[in-house]
């Protein structure tokens, strides 16, 4: 290359990363939604392609399908949001009393096994007398908490900023899909090479399976944990329930909803049941998360067990609750990329000294 055309090559890969740094800095706050959307149109990418061969053109699809989205997964959010609104006004008016009165300590308590002694004490200078209970309240502000609190109104209208780009982004990809996808995979190739679009499509794979295996699997379990809420007489099942679905997307989040709802029932003293309510959680959470939930994703993916749950807890904590679904995707693509480099290298069949043949794909 002469120096005028290096000069040149380097500038422009300059303006590249420039724009490209740029375009991340203007929107930073926005790429959640592209995020989420991205996921969701990858998920549902299938049935986007079955209502285009029935003729409802790629508009049509699109707007049928942000619609089954709002149905399926905003529909009942909204409902959880307002139940839970409910129930938090109830419990800032019971902390208000308690600020106020303080609050008894309940026969159950000192029935605890092992540390009822220690709660009940705890609770009788903490809770029952209002003065300790205006402290605890000063202790909770001084902590933050409170303030915390306080702040979850404006953090939902965030929530709901970037839910509604989302499902705008959510509809451009679906009309707009397919020349998005080939104008990457010309790009894809052009930078990478011929296995770019292998290394794609098991990022795509990773996405719909790790969807499948999250949402599907954690809205069983809200289904059928929200049955035994009900037969447990567990108060309020139906938020409960809401709230397994919801945080059974998350390692570890349906055991923790069903040990609240355990411990609802062991405040009522309705022990029994809260044992029986436990035992039958754990068994619906053991098959879920550790037989069903690994065969969905990784047989899927050809990812195994140790990279799904690196993927899925490492996604979650660089990512937030989208790295669930982006981390595998991402290992997916490494493990390709690591797969496809220790391929087996077989010599040529009429080739010279030095010269190889790469192995066939298979």
């Amino acid at each position: 290359m002469t120096p005028y055309v290096n000069l040149q090559l380097t500038a422009r890969i300059a303006l590249i990363v420039a724009l490209a740094l740029i375009s991340i800095w203007l929107l930073w706050r926005f790429l959640p939604a592209l995020a989420w959307g991205t996921v969701l149109a990858i998920a549902t990418w299938p049935a986007r392609e079955w209502l285009i061969a029935r003729g409802t053109g790629k508009s049509g699809a699109a707007i049928i399908l942000v619609l089954v989205v709002i149905v399926l997964l905003v529909a009942p959010l909204i409902v959880f949001v307002v139940q839970m609104g409910k129930e938090l006004f109830v419990v800032v008016q019971q902390m208000r009393d308690l600020r106020q009165t303080g609050m008894g300590t309940p026969d159950w308590v000192s029935h605890l096994p092992l540390v009822g002694g220690y709660l009940a004490s705890w609770w009788q200078s903490h809770l029952a007398d209002a003065d300790s209970a205006r402290e605890l309240w000063r202790q909770l502000e001084a902590m933050g908490i409170m303030h915390w609190a306080r702040g979850l109104g404006s953090e939902f209208i965030n929530r709901l900023v970037i839910l509604a780009f989302t499902l705008l982004t959510l509809f451009f990809i679906y009309r707009d899909g397919d020349a998005i996808a080939h104008q990457g995979r010309t790009i894809a190739d052009r930078v990478f090479g011929s296995s770019a679009e292998h290394l794609a499509d098991e990022a795509v794979l990773a996405i719909r399976a790790t969807v499948n295996g999250l949402v599907l699997v954690g809205l069983a379990e809200g289904f059928v944990l929200g049955l035994g809420y009900v037969v447990a007489g567990v108060p309020h099942p139906v938020l409960f329930g809401f709230a397994t679905a919801l945080l059974a997307t998350i390692p570890f989040g349906a055991p923790l909803v069903s040990v609240i709802a355990c411990f609802a029932l062991v405040v009522q003293s309705y022990f029994t049941s809260a044992i029986l309510l436990f035992l039958f959680g754990s068994c619906v959470v053991l098959v879920a998360d550790h037989f069903v939930r690994p065969v969905l994703i990784g047989r899927s993916t050809r990812l195994p067990f140790l990279w799904i749950l690196l993927g899925i807890f490492g996604g979650l904590e660089t990512f937030g609750l989208v790295g669930l679904f982006v981390g595998p995707a991402v290992l997916a693509a490494a493990l390709a990329i690591w797969r496809e480099s220790a391929k087996p290298v077989r010599m040529a069949p009429n080739a010279g000294a030095g010269e190889e043949a790469d192995a066939p794909p298979g």
